[in-house]
Parts: structure tokens; sequence; C-alpha cells
């Protein structure tokens, strides 16, 4: 299972877990899992947030696939003014 690690600013949405394990294929399957686990999370993902595989991160990345044993970090896009 991929771990899936939260920002901060993401943890409103899960409840306070920084972490969690998830079995997925792709970042849309993680997603789709993501919010069954915490309703509501997969639209704020979906728009809102740069993905982070294994270190590399992703800006549109719902079609990457994730390994079994990926290291999956959810970021929050900064927006300034």
């Amino acid at each position: 299972m991929a771990q899936v690690h939260f920002s901060a600013g993401l943890r409103e949405l899960t409840g306070g877990a920084a972490h969690v394990e998830v079995d997925a294929s792709t970042v849309r399957g993680l997603i789709a899992a993501l919010d069954e686990m915490f309703p509501g999370i997969g639209a704020r993902l979906s728009e809102a947030s740069s993905v982070a595989i294994d270190g590399e991160i992703f800006t549109d990345a719902e079609y990457e696939s994730v390994s079994d044993n990926a290291e999956v970090h959810f970021l929050d896009i900064f927006q300034g003014g």
C-alpha cells in the first residue's frame, strides 16, 4: 500500500490524520479511495494541490502511477498577491 502524507493545511479534512495507507494504482484512484475515507477531500485534492510521488512533484498527476510502496505527499498550492 502507498503511504500518503497530508500537509498541515489538508489535515482539517482528514480529522487531523497526517498520513494513511491506501491501495491504488494511480493518483486518480488514490484520490477516490481517500474521498471514501474522508468525504469531501477528493474535490480539494483534485483542484488545489500538487502531488509528490517518491520525491517527484507533479501538478497534473491524475493519471500518474502509484506503486505499492510509494510515498505520496499532497501539498497545498500557495497563492499570493
